[in-house]
């Protein structure tokens, strides 16, 4: 991996103003003969101390020292001795904590720790490589929680649960018998929401309630109260997904904190970290009580730095932002060139949009309508999500895969990759009045992901009396819909194995009884599977499906007449330098079968009735092809 040990000092310190010193604020700079500390507080602070520990949970302190003001906002203070293996804390009058910047922690991240970074590298960490992605477009993307993933006994995994977990080698079978090439790993950082001293009793969240940004969770290590075993473990994680060609993406949440008196950004700087409205009060575009302010120089400064961070220390590939319409754009675009300077090919992409008002003018946020200011970031398409499942606001109403008409022309906004096309009316489409991506890579394709129900739950929700039978087409013809498209394609696991949550809508904080996967469904629905697995081949052998060029786009795809609940297009002419001439991709959710006119040719079906064969299922000659009910059909000349 190229490491960019220097970038934190040389392109930061050109980028943005070292308000807190050359080096990273809140780092403990260690030597076995002495430590220095530096603080990020306010220069009006009545007192500031340091504290050392013996341990991270509990225990009085070994040492107390007073820190000095050395700089602006900045606090000094050296400790001799050699202090590895010891716990620390930072006070400024309104309780200890961590620090913003804490690397290492204790159980529950209350202590942040000194320890030798080095000696957490598994073997062979060194030679670990980044998986080879030439374009976004080729990403796979698998979403997924460490405890849905294996933590029930069906999954047959070892360290069920755990950052281990994906060590397994059926855990990595299945990965790539499916065809994924990343996983987007839910908030694996230090949060709040499960306590790490009572791991025996069965816990749950999803961690977007963040307290130490730069940790990983220690509810997902085999040992939480030492510091090194979440690190060494979240490291083998990324090493055995690496070895099987497998990129791995964080959900990083630096839209707010778990809460504000008792943050770590709070309790060291006061009120610095977030946003205010104009009469006083905090701004709450996160929906969670607080928000950030990624405009002022420190924070934004925190973000790239933290970034950068998790690229080196942890050889992550790529970085989701929760509710990234809450950060500013020049944040954004800051974080964007500082990745660029080490691998251009790690992808960043979020939710354009927030949970609320930001205190903020929407022209300066990361919002969807805002991504052409955001050249190599992309976004979340709610266009074709909802087109296909039905609204957000109401889990009981349908859209096209329910049969109903008008969601057309979404749809082909989706399958075109969110980018301006001339077949494309951009009057009929949901949510968005003109087309927010230069590029298809800008555009995240999807169906369901960890919000709202997963896929199953939302077609019984909103297609009263569907059978398993319709249950399993609209799966299939969703995901195909999401695969074909010339977005970034997007799946949240277990989909495959037709999963459930028991009509949970926000499972944030639900047992493992609703969030599991249930891994004897991969014998009750096989067809499932073998479908998924052979459309994510499809895509990856057939590079007409992803050509990663707005121009390549609008050059090759070309739409079809649609009907009311059916949408077709043609990828022409050899797309993207495809062996296949003509590609034509037929979805059809009514519940009937449909005619469809097609350029007079001999074509070969490869996608019919649940079935995909590149080979070729079956052959015809004609200017007319026929698409079953509620599925999808694929064919070439």
């Amino acid at each position: 991996m190229k490491t960019q040990k220097t970038i934190l000092t040389g392109l930061l310190a050109a980028m943005l103003p070292a308000a807190a010193g050359a080096q990273t604020f809140n780092e403990a700079d260690y030597t076995p003969e002495q430590t220095t500390f530096r603080l990020f507080a306010p220069d009006n602070a009545k007192t500031v101390k340091l504290r050392i520990y013996k341990a991270g949970h509990k225990g009085r302190p070994d040492r107390t020292v007073k820190m000095e003001r050395t700089a602006a906002d900045t606090w000094t203070a050296t400790v001799t001795g050699n202090l590895m293996g010891r716990f620390y804390t930072f006070d400024t009058g309104r309780g200890e904590c961590a620090g913003v910047f804490a690397k290492a922690v204790g159980v529950n991240g209350q202590r942040a720790a000194i320890i030798d970074m080095d000696k957490t590298d598994p073997a062979g960490w060194n030679d670990d490589r980044r998986p080879v992605v030439k374009s976004p477009a080729d990403l796979v993307i698998y979403e997924m929680h460490h405890r849905d993933y294996s933590i029930d006994a069906s999954s047959g995994i070892a360290n069920g649960g755990k950052f281990l977990a994906l060590t397994d080698p059926k855990a990595i079978a299945h990965l790539k018998e499916l065809g994924v090439n990343a996983v987007h790993i839910l908030p694996s950082f230090d949060y709040a929401s499960v306590d790490e001293t009572r791991l025996s009793t069965p816990q749950y969240n999803w961690g977007y309630d963040p307290v130490n940004y730069n940790v990983p969770d220690g509810s997902y290590s085999t040992d939480p109260y030492k510091p090194e075993t979440r690190i060494r473990e979240f490291k083998q994680m990324v090493q055995a997904l690496h070895k099987a060609g497998i990129r791995v993406i964080l959900d990083v949440v630096y839209n707010h904190t778990f809460n504000i008196d008792g943050s770590n950004f709070q309790r060291t700087y006061p009120d610095y970290f977030y946003r205010k409205t104009a009469d006083g009060k905090y701004s709450d575009g996160s929906g969670c009580g607080n928000e950030t302010a990624s405009e002022r120089e420190m924070m934004r400064r925190f973000m790239v730095e933290s970034v950068l961070y998790w690229i080196d220390e942890y050889h992550i590939d790529g970085f989701r932002f929760d509710l990234m319409g809450c950060h500013d754009i020049e944040t954004m675009n800051a974080i964007r060139k500082a990745v660029d300077e080490v691998d251009p090919t790690i992808f960043i992409y979020g939710e354009g949009w927030s949970a609320g008002s930001c205190a903020l003018p929407t022209e300066q946020l990361g919002l969807k309508a805002n991504m052409k200011a955001m050249p190599g970031i992309a976004a979340f398409s709610d266009e074709l999500r909802d087109a296909l499942r039905g609204p957000f606001s109401d889990d009981t109403k349908g859209a096209f895969l329910a049969g109903k008409p008008g969601e057309e022309e979404s749809i082909k906004f989706g399958i075109a990759g969110a980018i301006e096309h001339p077949q494309v009316d951009m009057s009929k489409v949901n949510y968005s009045t003109e087309a927010w991506a230069s590029q298809p890579t800008q555009m995240i394709s999807y169906v369901s992901c960890h919000d709202d129900m997963c896929l199953t739950d939302r077609l019984r929700a909103s297609i009263p009396g569907i059978t398993t039978d319709e249950l399993i087409r609209l799966d299939m013809l969703a995901q195909t819909a999401v695969l074909t498209s010339q977005g970034v394609p997007f799946i949240l696991s277990g989909e495959e194995m037709l999963r459930d949550k028991k009509g949970v809508h926000n499972s944030y904080n639900s047992p493992d009884s609703i969030n599991r996967l249930d891994w004897n469904n991969m014998d009750r629905y096989p067809q499932v599977m073998d479908y998924y697995k052979n459309l994510t081949r499809l895509r990856r052998n057939h590079p007409a499906f992803r050509l990663g060029s707005a121009d390549l786009v609008r050059r090759h795809l070309e739409f079809l007449p649609t009907q009311p609940g059916l949408v077709a297009f043609r990828l022409k002419d050899y797309a993207g330098r495809d062996d296949w001439r003509n590609i034509i991709v037929i979805l059809n959710a009514a519940k009937q079968q449909r005619k469809v006119a097609i350029p007079q040719g001999n074509y070969t079906i490869v996608c019919h009735e649940g079935k995909i064969d590149e080979n070729g299922l079956s052959t015809f000659s004609g200017s007319e092809a026929t698409v079953s009910a509620q599925s999808a059909l694929i064919l070439h000349d």
